[in-house]
This record gives structure tokens, C-alpha cells and sequence, in this order.
């Protein structure tokens, strides 16, 4: 897969790394490994509880810590710095705006989910609705966005990442990291999950604020930022075209809601949907705050996964603006001869402006450090994935075809399936992935699939009256018009630079984030319509399983899973306003 010009340039990065960096590259996996030993000691392996749910005995901190961890795979280090080199600090909006799901995830969404007595998102509607045909659907579909939009994304991108700056083959570093992520993941379950998140994110963090500090002082601090961005501009352009220039407003959170790539309502309203989704109704998100040992650590794990959601504008997208102003030749490349020459891709190499910054800029260890961030930013997505793919299998499909499963036959079928689906599905999608706009990839599947998924979840907790048949329906309608613009988005991908766009006016007028909105109002009607035109959902589908038939002595019990404190609520309601009141400050000031 490389040509003469780029194993020339592997062979020249292998040279700058030290034995100073495999040692801390070892020593990180070594750590690792033992964390993962560790943690999985402390509770038992033995039970679908203890190992699909830690034991619903974690605390605030490793939850917030997994939290943030398994949402920053290295697809999102690689897309967000390569997105914000291409267009300015208007991503950061997919960043910042999980504070808010976030506390809806712990003050709405997690005291219906543990009273519903649940441990998989299908396994709540099937016990909302009735039936097996809308648990059967999600848990599909569900498998089918974590291989399509986490697990190809971040394999690819950590492997590259890899390649690039080691000089291994790409396979080669998938498997070594497939293997040892495997490992603890099918021997702890969530516990080993969660605390090797805890340390992956505190790995990540340092080695991205030392990059971070590195940058800014190469480019002479914030202030030359703007100036030295809105002129990186490549020596071999396109001409008669504007496709070089860096974007006027790059440094707006707020963009054109026509002309903006990434337009204001669709950043508002369209990704507060997407949102929804993922950190409310997604098995990989849901199911560490479930692991809580209470509400109150619950909303604790939130509180902090939301302030340490502010911190990847600093330390992944800035950087990756100051890498387009360093290197505009690769970095910002759109002549697509000069592309491929760069990083193997006619449409850009905006990808590669994180890796250049750690092979140009970090000094001998350092280098083996963010190596190390990169790989924990991999294995912690990964590690999530895994466990709650096994969770979803083993609970909402194994079960279906074996009812008289034993505990013991599902705790196996969840260690193996794992192995079974690396092998046979992740890695040809991995070959396959294309690493030209992978966060737009990423962000657009998102959006002609999860609509759909946000409504029936929204309207099951919050309207009583939805019934199975409305949600069966309003899913299948979601369903068929979110491929059509999917497989559309495929027939006529976006065209390079210079060249016309011979796209339906839907997919060139119609901005994806645009598209969810639609799309989730579309179906949210055809369940009202359908719900309201046949039978109404019967007493047992919504008792303590709608946020409206929650009552007091529900929640407030001294159990172990739903207790809470009148301090500890409080001083969580209180942090919980302090941080919106600092999301707001952010937003208001980079608007």
C-alpha cells in the first residue's frame, strides 16, 4: 500500500525515533497491561453483573474518566485536528456541546434506565414497547454504527498514526494493538475497561498538553495564531479556484447558516440530536454511567467527562491549526498530484496535521510519549467498543436464540464474540476506510442513521402515549429515507477542488447536519400519527419506565444503585450549574 516516495519517508522517521521512545512506548503497554490485571481482580468476572456492568460499583472519577476516554478514540484526534486544519475552531462545537446531553444523561435519562432494572439500551425499549422486532432492529443497527462510524475510523486512524511515525506495517500495528486491547477487555470485562481508561485518559491529556505547549511556542504564543493561519497557504495551488485560501472564519464558532460548513442551526439543533444519541441512548456511553454505584457517583462521572470535554479545543484542534500554519505545503495541500505525494490522498491531507506535529516538533522521548497517547486514544475506544458490542450480542441476539442460556454460556459467548468480530468484519472495513475526510465520514453516517434512534428514545421516556406500533414504524420511515440519502452520499461523493459538482441539489443545499434535523422530526411525526391511530400502551409498558411514572419512593430508597444524599444531590446540582455557566462563557466568547 506505499509507494517508492513514502516507504523513503517512513525509513526517515524510524530514523529520528530513539531507544529513549520504545522504551516509553513499552513501558506504557507494560503499564497498561497490569492496570488492566488489576482492576480486573476487584470484582467479580463471574456474574453478567460484574462483568458487563463492573458490579454497579464504580465510582465518579473512573466513570467521568471513561467517559471522556472512550469518545476520544484516535479517530477523533486524528479528525478533529485535521478538521480544525482545514477549517478553523467551529468543531469544537461537537465537543462542547456534550456538557449539556451529558446532565441529561444523569438527571433524566440513567434514574429510568436503572429503575427499568436494564443493561442494554434495546433491552429499555423492549421492556417500554413490547415485542422483540424493535430490540432485534436497534441492537442491529447499533452493532452496525459502532463497525461503520468507531471501530474502522479508530483502527484506521491509530494504525496510520502508527505506520506513519514508526515505519511498521499497517496490519502489523493493528494486530498488536487488536491483541492487547483483547486481552484485558474478554479477561476483566467493564471494570478492566473503565480503569484503563482512567489511565489512558490521564496519558492522554499530559502527552497532548506538552504537544500543545510545544506548538504554540514554535508558532510565538495564541496572538500569531489567527495571523499565521489565514495565511498558510500552499506554494502549488489550483488556479482560478479559492479552495487554498484558509477560511475567513475560522477562528467563529458561529458559521453562515447557508454558506458555513458547518452552518449554526445545524451545530445547535442537528447536533444536539446527534448527540442525544450518542450519550444517552448509546450502549458504549450508557452503559459506564449505569455502572455507578449510585446516582449521585452517576452524575458525578458526568459532571467530569463535561469538563474534560473543554480541553480537546486546546489540545487537539488548535494544534491542528497551528500544524496547517507550520507545513501548508502537506498540511494544507489541494493540488491532488501533490496530495497523493504527500499522504496517499487525492482530496487532502489535513489527516495527517497531528502526526506532523508529534514527527517535526516533540524531542527524543516525548516523541515515544505521544506515540504512546495515540495508541491509548486507540485502545480506549476500542476497549469500550468491545465490551459493550459483547453486551449487546450476548443480551439482546444470543439470548433471543438461546432462552435457556446459563449465566456461564453468556459470559463466554461475550469474551469470544469479540474475537469473532475483529476477525472477520473489522479489519476488511479497516482496508476500506478512507482516511481523506474522516471526520465528515464519521459525523454524516451518524446523521442518516441515529435520527431516527434519538426520537423513539426521546418520546418513550417522555411520552406516555407512544406505543410499540408507532415506534416500529416511525424506526422503519427513519430508516429508509436516512439510507437514501446515505447511499446517495456514496453514488455522488463531493467532488475535489476545481472540479464541478454534479450533485442532486439535495445532497450540495442540504447540509448533513440539517439532514438529522429533518430526519428526526420526520420520524418523531410518524410516531405521534401511528401511536395516536392505535392502541395505547398498556399500564405494565410504562410503569417506572417513562420519566412521568417515575415516583419518589422509586428513586429515593436507600438501594445501593438508586440511593442518593440530599448533600450529594445538591452539591451536584450546584456543579452541574457551575459548568453550564463555563460552557456558556466558551460559546459566547468564540462565537
Amino acid at each position: 500500500i506505499m509507494d517508492t516516495n513514502s516507504t523513503s519517508v517512513f525509513s526517515v522517521t524510524i530514523q529520528k525515533f530513539s531507544v529513549a521512545d520504545i522504551v516509553v512506548i513499552v513501558a506504557y503497554f507494560v503499564l497498561n497491561v497490569a492496570v488492566g490485571i488489576w482492576s480486573s481482580c476487584r470484582v467479580s468476572r463471574n456474574t453478567l453483573s460484574g462483568y458487563f456492568l463492573a458490579g454497579r460499583d464504580m465510582q465518579w472519577w473512573p466513570i467521568g474518566a471513561s467517559l471522556f476516554a472512550s469518545s476520544e478514540g484516535s479517530g477523533l484526534f486524528i479528525g478533529l485536528a485535521g478538521t480544525g486544519a482545514a477549517g478553523g475552531i467551529a468543531v469544537a462545537g461537537f465537543e462542547w456541546n456534550a456538557t449539556y446531553v451529558l446532565l441529561l444523561l444523569a438527571w433524566v435519562f440513567i434514574p429510568v434506565y436503572i429503575s427499568s432494572g436494564i443493561v442494554t439500551m434495546p433491552e429499555y425499549l423492549g421492556r417500554r414497547f413490547g415485542g422483540e422486532r424493535i430490540r432485534t432492529y436497534l441492537s442491529a443497527l447499533s452493532l452496525l454504527l459502532s463497525i461503520f462510524t468507531k471501530i474502522s475510523t479508530d483502527l484506521y486512524s491509530g494504525a496510520l498514526f502508527v505506520q506513519v511515525c514508526l515505519g511498521w506495517n499497517l496490519y502489523v500495528s493493528t494486530v498488536l494493538m487488536l491483541v492487547v486491547t483483547a486481552l484485558y477487555t474478554i479477561a476483566g470485562g467493564l471494570a478492566a475497561v473503565i480503569y484503563t481508561d482512567t489511565l489512558q485518559t490521564f496519558i492522554m491529556i499530559i502527552g497532548a498538553i506538552v504537544l500543545t505547549i510545544t506548538a504554540f511556542s514554535k508558532i510565538g504564543g495564541y496572538q500569531n495564531l489567527e495571523d499565521r493561519y489565514l495565511r498558510a497557504i500552499p506554494s502549488k495551488i489550483i488556479p482560478n479556484t479559492t479552495c487554498h485560501l484558509p477560511r475567513a472564519d475560522a477562528m467563529h464558532l458561529f458559521r453562515d447558516p447557508v454558506t458555513g460548513d458547518l452552518p449554526w442551526p445545524g451545530m445547535t439543533f442537528g447536533l444536539t440530536i446527534l448527540a442525544t444519541w450518542y450519550w444517552c441512548t448509546d450502549q458504549v456511553i450508557v452503559q459506564r454511567s449505569l455502572s455507578a454505584k449510585n446516582l449521585s457517583h452517576a452524575k458525578g462521572g458526568s459532571i467530569l467527562a463535561s469538563y474534560l470535554k473543554m480541553l480537546p479545543m486546546l489540545i487537539i484542534i488548535l494544534p491542528g491549526m497551528i500544524s496547517r500554519a507550520l507545513y501548508p505545503d502537506s498540511v494544507a495541500c489541494v493540488d491532488p498530484m501533490e496530495c497523493f505525494q504527500v499522504c496517499g490522498s487525492e482530496v487532502g491531507c489535513s489527516n495527517i496535521a497531528y502526526p506532523k506535529l508529534v514527527i517535526e516538533l516533540m524531542p527524543s522521548g516525548l516523541r515515544g510519549l505521544m506515540i504512546a497517547v495515540m495508541m491509548a486514544a486507540l485502545m480506549s475506544s476500542l476497549t469500550s467498543i468491545f465490551n459493550s458490542s459483547s453486551t449487546l450480542f450476548t443480551m439482546d441476539i444470543w439470548k433471543k436464540f438461546r432462552r435457556r442460556a446459563s449465566e456461564r454460556e453468556l459470559l463466554l459467548v461475550g469474551r469470544c464474540v469479540i474475537l469473532v468480530v475483529v476477525s472477520v468484519v473489522w479489519i476488511p472495513i479497516l482496508q476500506n476506510a478512507n482516511s481523506g475526510q474522516l471526520y465528515v465520514y464519521i459525523q454524516s453516517v451518524t446523521s442518516y442513521l441515529a435520527p431516527p434512534v434519538t426520537a423513539v428514545f426521546m418520546l418513550a421516556v417522555f411520552w406516555k402515549r407512544s406505543n410499540e406500533a408507532g415506534a416500529f414504524w416511525g424506526l422503519m420511515v427513519g430508516l429508509a429515507v436516512g439510507l437514501t440519502r446515505m447511499i446517495m452520499e456514496f453514488i455522488y461523493p463531493p467532488p475535489r477542488c476545481g472540479v464541478f459538482d454534479p450533485r442532486p441539489s439535495v445532497l450540495k443545499n442540504v447540509h448533513y447536519l440539517h439532514f438529522a434535523i429533518i430526519l428526526c422530526a420526520l420520524t418523531a411525526i410518524v410516531i405521534v400519527v401511528v401511536s395516536l391511530l392505535t392502541e395505547p400502551p398498556t399500564a405494565v409498558q410504562i410503569r417506572s419506565l417513562t420519566w412521568w411514572t417515575l415516583s419518589r419512593d422509586q428513586i429515593q430508597p436507600p438501594r445501593l444503585d438508586t440511593y442518593e444524599s440530599p448533600f450529594w444531590s445538591r452539591f451536584c446540582c450546584i456543579n452541574a450549574i457551575i459548568l453550564m455557566c463555563i460552557n456558556v462563557f466558551f460559546y459566547a466568547y468564540f462565537a
